[in-house]
């Protein structure tokens, strides 16, 4: 994504008065500019079409969400709200653009952050910092309860803002504490900073129940988001700092890979696609699942379910490095083109992102608030944080989260798939990692250019 993140640190930006996304072009002493944006008259109608992933898994996420809806519509009633869900088949910029194609865009949609730099170069997204301006966008990322820096400047793209971060979550170790107790480890004390104590313990288990006792997401396809923060964690990157160059066919990266190569050798990681992981782990089948953290409330569920105790590490660390997390999630987009659409729409997005929003969004899904600060002294989610322990290492890896990597040109989701098919075959298929991985970068490098 090569965007910077503004202010290293949470204290300098502390310091600074959270000097947060779409602020750092303004000239030191001058007035924030505040675009060009005009608010809807008060007497004013207009329908606007909302589109969500979220709104496609019926249930929690959709309710969640609708319900949401459903108090915006009363607060606003010269606006509607006509919400869809995205058809997520080729991923949410594809069904925006197909819509695009035939005239009917969404006025806001929820897209995926590997999809920004599409989003904001060939997509259409609108360049938020010239339509709302510096000011609208301090406020937006500012208030009682301002984002977390690392989170303000997500949806940014050379030098301006094309989006506002919506939901994501982290990569979280989720243990069945079960399992562990089981085997005769003490899920409490167990030591599981680093990979190799994972694996340690997920031989322990599986010796006891004869079966993967491991699952990771991460090295399965659909999820590259998760993946990127594990060669991170070792040392390589996805793509380079000047956007020019793939970087998945390195020394780091390779070995990253053939850490689970050797997981998947000893029979301690499962081979099995990511909604069969989860459901796996959520029916209490294996002992340790690396995901997101926003199926906290499907695993509680499960757990409840099953009779055992569910719990949330971070995630480990490989000899010699220290974690950097990468997130999931979503940004809202703004797609409307006509002036009164573009009112209501910055409405909903304003809405949708607020300190209420993130309450629902956090306690009745599980998704992290971008607004971190909701978590502390006496924030509106410090007593739910305080009673929901599985929250903490997401929180905790918020200082060091790195932005999900999106590929430069039209073929980033292909450069998504070429890596994903390369990692399975060398962690489960008996490919060769190192000449696997190189060949991948190779083809992916044709990708981008």
């Amino acid at each position: 994504m090569n965007t910077t993140l503004r202010g290293a640190s949470v204290a300098a930006l502390a310091v600074a008065g959270l000097v947060l996304a779409g602020c750092s072009t303004a000239t030191a002493g001058a007035p924030a500019s505040t675009g060009s944006l005009q608010p809807l008259a008060d007497d004013q109608k207009v329908q606007i079409v909302f589109e969500s992933y979220n709104l496609a898994n019926v249930g929690t996420w959709a309710d969640t969400i609708n319900g949401l809806l459903d108090e915006f519509r009363a607060a606003h009633p010269g606006i509607t709200v006509v919400a869809q869900p995205s058809d997520t088949a080729a991923g949410t910029a594809a069904s925006v653009q197909k819509q695009l194609l035939a005239g009917a865009a969404p006025d806001v949609a929820q897209l995926t952050f590997n999809e920004l730099d599409f989003a904001a170069t060939q997509l259409g997204a609108q360049n938020l910092t010239s339509l709302v301006g510096e000011q609208g966008l301090s406020d937006q990322f500012g208030g009682e309860y301002p984002y977390h820096p690392r989170a303000a400047t997500l949806a940014d793209w050379n030098g301006a803002t094309y989006g506002v971060p919506y939901v994501f979550s982290t990569p979280v170790m989720w243990l069945d504490e079960a399992k562990f107790a089981a085997a005769g480890i003490d899920p409490a004390t167990v030591d599981l900073s680093t990979w190799d104590a994972v694996a340690d313990a997920a031989a322990k288990i599986t010796a006891a129940t004869g079966a993967p006792s491991l699952s990771v997401s991460c090295v399965v396809t659909g999820g590259s988001w998760c993946m990127q923060g594990l060669f991170r964690s070792h040392g390589a990157q996805v793509l380079s700092d000047d956007r020019a160059t793939i970087g998945f066919g390195s020394d780091d990266a390779v070995a990253t890979v053939k850490t689970f190569r050797d997981m998947y050798d000893r029979g301690i990681l499962s081979n099995d696609n990511a909604t069969s992981q989860y459901e796996a782990f959520a029916q209490g089948k294996t002992a340790i699942h690396i995901n997101t953290s926003a199926l906290q409330g499907a695993f509680m569920k499960g757990a409840k379910a099953g009779g055992w105790a569910l719990s949330a590490r971070t995630l480990p660390a490989f000899a010699g490095h220290e974690v950097v997390p990468t997130n999931s999630g979503s940004f809202l987009a703004m797609f409307s083109t006509d002036p009164a659409k573009q009112a209501a729409a910055w409405e909903l997005m304003q809405f949708m992102t607020s300190p209420h929003a993130y309450e629902a969004i956090s306690t009745k899904i599980g998704y992290l608030p971008l607004r971190s600060s909701m978590t502390e002294g006496s924030g509106p989610l410090a007593a739910w944080v305080a009673q929901n322990p599985l929250v903490k290492p997401s929180l905790q890896q918020l200082d060091s989260l790195q932005p999900w990597v999106s590929y430069p040109g039209n073929s980033y989701a292909q450069v998504d798939q070429v890596l994903a098919t390369a990692i399975e075959q060398s962690v489960f298929y008996g490919a060769d990692p190192a000449s696997t991985m190189t060949d991948a970068a190779t083809r992916a490098q044709g990708l981008i250019k």
